[in-house]
């Protein structure tokens, strides 16, 4: 069938457009259009100004029933009207089979049957008001209930075992190609009951249904003795990006169940087209089974096979084998994520651990129940929001871990020199500079990390496992202490340079009682004023780079430096920047002309140092 969409303009190999259906009213195809066009709640809508995202045609209804629709109107010869207008040639055809033969009743679609079917009247080979059956559904589910099998020239012919094989050949080719493959058939009005002929939608009204159509147990019996007049298939291509976004998911370590109500072979080729499964030139066994066919394992059984490692396919599910997979999910504490889009996905998507609804397609209830919705209706979408979260998470880990490690190197400091006995080497401005000035913006800018490389290449996290790991306690606790040692270290690496051995250091407080400093040197000059804001400045700006360092090293927990570089994130390069020159701008206050301002910091300005340490050398 050639055309492309949902686009009327097309038509059919070996079909002469219009004239099969123009003459011989009575053969198969003539049905086929009957069947698509009835059969059939939707409609194709035509743009005669199509621009921007307005499409030329598009549907009004079910996917699957508007190609339906597509199909008939590209066999045409119903249809008198000729127009150029989209408006007019959208529906022109399947609007003429429904003014011909207005539906006087609807068997509606049911799971057991996997059918559906309508009565219709006013047809050539029955009395004026004579109803006809027609009906669509499953083909493995239909061409049972079907006796005969209309061929192309309007001749019925008993169905016998060669026909049934050969049909039933027809329809895993289809599907393995793969095509939805839906049954065309009907049911003449001399094989209806006497009742079912000549009912009307004037006889609804007076008797309020009829005994036969007000019980849906009656229908799988009036779809019986069935004349088969064809099968369609239907594409239903996933889109492009699918296959990529299936194999990031089992790169993540993501498990992907397909569960649908489409038959076996289409299910293992349309699984196969996407990454689900394994190519069958790889000779793997698959794990895909029918919904019936599951549940009728043992339960430990079915616990084993979803426990497995690898994809799985469920195809000829119903909306309660949904809830029953979820909940065996759940038992083996899995995280299951539900997609759907009907009203029957509903109280599976609220049972999931995330719901997940279609914005497009997607019914009012499911999005309703769903915990999140996709506007796009597209399944990347979720892969990629598993990799936001992923780096969200990763982020926070970051922006934690370095704060918590800088706090520990804080705290190390204060600690390591109160236990040595030392003198303090930061005062509390000191610790609220670094705090908000140095530590603020970096951790801030570390919210803004992109994704690791290797991020959809990490296993899946426990779900109860705390966003600080024992081993990354242990990392950030080392390097914590070192930076706090660092810190004392250069503090105290001041005074041996101006001749305090550790002994006296210890003891600065009795110092001109217990011990003497060198000549020239007095204890005020070393511990009170200017002698004691030197040290703390060199400590502070020590304080000041290694944690400023650190940031740099957090754009990936787990990558170094090198792997992972800081460019990769401006905010933080700036965030990093700032401080950093602020820190400068105190400390060379005396050159930027506001020699108060190292001072106010408690910190004595660089050109200070300078002076200093030319005098003790």
């Amino acid at each position: 069938i050639s055309g492309v969409s949902y686009s009327p303009v097309g038509t059919v190999d070996g079909v002469e457009h219009e004239l099969e259906v123009l003459r011989n009213p009575h053969g198969a195809v003539a049905d086929i259009a009957a069947v698509s066009s009835l059969c059939n709640d939707a409609r194709i809508k035509g743009n005669n100004n199509p621009e921007g995202t307005v499409k030329a045609f598009d549907r009004i209804g079910e996917p699957t029933e508007a190609a339906l629709c597509v199909l008939a109107e590209k066999l045409g010869g119903k249809s008198k009207k000729r127009s150029s207008l989209n408006s007019d040639q959208a529906s022109a055809n399947v609007n003429s089979w429904r003014s011909a033969h207005p539906r006087t009743a609807t068997l509606e679609f049911n799971r057991d049957r996997k059918s559906m079917s309508v009565l219709a009247p006013h047809w050539p080979t029955s009395s004026d008001k004579g109803n006809r059956l027609l009906v669509k559904g499953a083909p493995n589910l239909l061409l049972p209930r079907c006796t005969h099998a209309k061929m192309r020239d309007g001749s019925v012919v008993k169905l016998d075992g060669k026909l049934r094989r050969q049909i039933e050949q027809k329809t895993s080719d289809l599907a393995s190609r793969p095509l939805r493959c839906l049954g065309l058939a009907v049911k003449e009005s001399a094989n209806l009951e006497q009742s079912l002929r000549t009912y009307s939608q004037e006889d609804a009204s007076e008797d309020e249904q009829h005994p036969l159509l007000s019980d849906p147990q009656n229908y799988a019996g009036i779809e019986n003795g069935l004349t088969w007049c064809g099968m369609v298939g239907i594409k239903d291509p996933a889109r492009p990006e699918v296959a990529n976004a299936i194999k990031k998911c089992h790169d993540a370590g993501v498990r992907v169940i397909m569960i649908t109500g489409d038959a076996r072979d289409t299910a293992v080729a349309i699984a196969r087209d996407v990454n689900i499964l394994p190519p069958a030139s790889l000779g793997h066994q698959i794990k895909a089974y029918e919904g019936r066919e599951f549940f009728l394992k043992p339960d430990d059984e079915q616990l084993q096979l979803l426990k497995s490692p690898g994809n799985m396919v469920f195809c000829r599910a119903e909306p309660a084998d949904k809830q029953k997979l979820i909940k065996m999910l759940q038992s083996l504490d899995e995280i299951s994520a539900m997609t759907g889009d009907g009203v029957n996905d509903a109280p599976a998507l609220q049972q999931a651990n995330i719901g997940i609804a279609m914005g497009i397609a997607g019914t009012e209830v499911s999005k309703e129940a769903a915990d999140m919705v996709l506007a796009d209706d597209n399944f990347s979408t979720i892969v990629a929001a598993v990799e936001e979260g992923r780096c969200i998470y990763a982020n926070m880990q970051a922006f934690i871990c370095f704060l918590i490690s800088c706090n520990i190197g804080e705290i190390a400091a204060i600690l390591l020199s109160t236990l040595c006995g030392f003198p303090e080497p930061l005062s509390a401005m000191h610790l609220l500079w670094v705090n908000l000035v140095t530590d603020g913006p970096p951790a801030t800018a570390l919210g803004f990390n992109p994704p690791a490389p290797d991020v959809m290449k990490q296993k899946p996290r426990p779900s109860n496992e705390p966003i600080m790991t024992k081993w990354m306690a242990f990392r950030y606790l080392i390097t914590g202490l070192y930076v706090g040692i660092a810190t004392v270290g250069s503090f105290v690496s001041y005074y041996l340079d101006q001749g305090i051995s550790l002994k006296q250091l210890r003891s600065w407080g009795k110092c001109d009682q217990s011990w003497s400093p060198p000549d020239g040197v007095t204890c005020d000059s070393l511990f009170q004023g200017v002698g004691r804001e030197l040290p703390q400045t060199l400590s502070l700006t020590v304080l000041v780079c290694m944690e400023l360092f650190k940031a740099l090293s957090a754009v990936s927990v787990d990558s170094s430096l090198l792997a992972v570089g800081p460019n990769q994130n401006p905010w933080l390069v700036a965030g990093v920047a700032l401080p950093f020159l602020l820190h400068v701008a105190v400390i060379y206050s005396s050159k930027l002309g506001l020699p108060g301002l190292a001072k106010s910091f408690g910190l004595v300005s660089w050109a200070r140092v300078h002076r200093c340490s030319q005098k003790r050398v």
